[in-house]
Order: C-alpha cells, then sequence, then structure tokens
C-alpha cells in the first residue's frame, strides 16, 4: 500500500470529512449525496487476502460526488491544495465538460478545496471555476490562487458536520437569484 502522501491517496482526508458529511446529511433528512467510485480493471490481486494489489483505471472519472439537496441536483469535486496555489490542470477538461453538462440540465456544481497548509476549507461555485478555467484556456494564468477566492464560500464546521457544504450551497443559489440565473 502507498505512503500516506501517495498520488493516489491524495484527497483522502477531505473526502473522509465530506463523506462523514454527507452521512449526516442523509441520517438528518437534508441531502442524499454519494460518493462516485472511480471504475477501475484489476490486473493483479493477492490470493491470500484477496486485495488487489494492481489495477487500471479503464475510464476517466466524472466528479468525486453526485446527489440531491433538497431536491436540487448537485455534483462536485473534492480537491486538496498543499499550498496558497492550486494549478488549473488538478481539474481535468472532461470534469470541466460534465459539469458544464450537469448546469445545463439544471444542477449545481462545484469545487471543496482544502487548503491544508491554512486548515481552511473553501466551496468554489462553478462561476469560479469556469472563471479560472478560462483564464487558464486563454493563455493567462494556469492557477488560481487562495487570495483569489471568495472568502465568504468559505465551509465551516457546523453541529457535528465537518465539512458543511449545504450552507454555502444556499449562498451559491442566492448570488444566482440575484443574477437571474
Amino acid at each position: 500500500m502507498g505512503t500516506w502522501n501517495s498520488r493516489g491517496l491524495r484527497g483522502s482526508t477531505l473526502e473522509e470529512l465530506i463523506n462523514h458529511s454527507n452521512d449526516r446529511y442523509r441520517i438528518s433528512g437534508l441531502a442524499l449525496i454519494q460518493k462516485i467510485p472511480t471504475p477501475i480493471t484489476p490486473v493483479k490481486m493477492d490470493k491470500g487476502t484477496g486485495q488487489i494489489t494492481l489495477a487500471y483505471f479503464n475510464q476517466k472519472s466524472t466528479v468525486d460526488y453526485i446527489g440531491a439537496v433538497q431536491g436540487i441536483p448537485v455534483c462536485f469535486d473534492a480537491k486538496e491544495c498543499a499550498s496558497d496555489t492550486f494549478p488549473i490542470q488538478n481539474i481535468h477538461e472532461h470534469q470541466i465538460e460534465f459539469m458544464s453538462d450537469f448546469e445545463k440540465q439544471g444542477g449545481i456544481t462545484f469545487i471543496i478545496a482544502d487548503f491544508v497548509m491554512r486548515n481552511e476549507i473553501y466551496y468554489i461555485p462553478y462561476s469560479d471555476v469556469m472563471r479560472f478555467w478560462n483564464r487558464a484556456r486563454d493563455g493567462g494564468r494556469k492557477s488560481f490562487t487562495y487570495e483569489e477566492i471568495n472568502k465568504e464560500f468559505k465551509i465551516r464546521s457546523h453541529n457535528g458536520i465537518m465539512v458543511h457544504y449545504i450552507e454555502m450551497l444556499q449562498k451559491d443559489l442566492d448570488v444566482r437569484d440575484s443574477y437571474g440565473k
């Protein structure tokens, strides 16, 4: 098994917190959000334990999570950032395409970004994700910085929900309503 900081385990701490939050949301009837597993094909298995020891991804994954919050379809990706600069290349084109298509169908998409060194987690609305993505695509900065994100979308823990992102989803919906979207 890889070490705690291996490429394959990036985001796992954040995802564990989100999974716990999603369980709490489900139990309280606020939301039903599922973690989408990355499709793999096993190549080699340990005969003694039955564990997969070698596998390959058989297709590109879309986003990390999908579901509904009080009847609103949502999907999002969870990203951990070790510094104050987040490389846009960590958001893949197929993910942007999926998020854009999801938005066109009336869903809400976003990224939850954990700035690990600051111990701060943010909800990054689709409009900001696309602004950063388009800037990079058009030859501009290939990353976004902590300073650029909207600090009003800081996610806090609440009543045992470690990543209480539903509050920021509501803020996102309010902003969209104010712009008539």
